[in-house]
């Protein structure tokens, strides 16, 4: 029984690692993304959809419970992928 008791600690453990280097891809997305922004070039519709996904990030109401953040990130992902997306057809990209 104990052995099944450490297995799941450590899925557990590989899990929230896991979770951590998706974070952290995302953080550095965000910051090279945060400047299109500002720019005339990136359509409204886009910018709109980046901030609703800040929005949804923050908002306490989510698809799935908060400490599974998979949401959270598939949302914030998807808006910051067509962000890019725009701003690499106005021929400008994230630096």
């Amino acid at each position: 029984m104990e052995n099944w008791l450490y297995l799941a600690v450590i899925a557990g453990c590989v899990a929230v690692i896991a979770m951590l280097g998706v974070v952290v891809t995302l953080v550095l997305r965000l910051r090279k993304s945060f400047r299109l922004l500002g720019g005339e070039e990136v359509p409204f519709q886009n910018k709109v959809a980046f901030w609703a996904a800040i929005a949804y990030t923050i908002c306490p109401v989510d698809l799935l419970p908060d400490p599974v953040y998979l949401d959270d990130i598939g949302v914030l992902l998807a808006a910051l992928q067509s962000l890019n997306k725009a701003a690499e057809r106005a021929g400008i990209t994230a630096r």
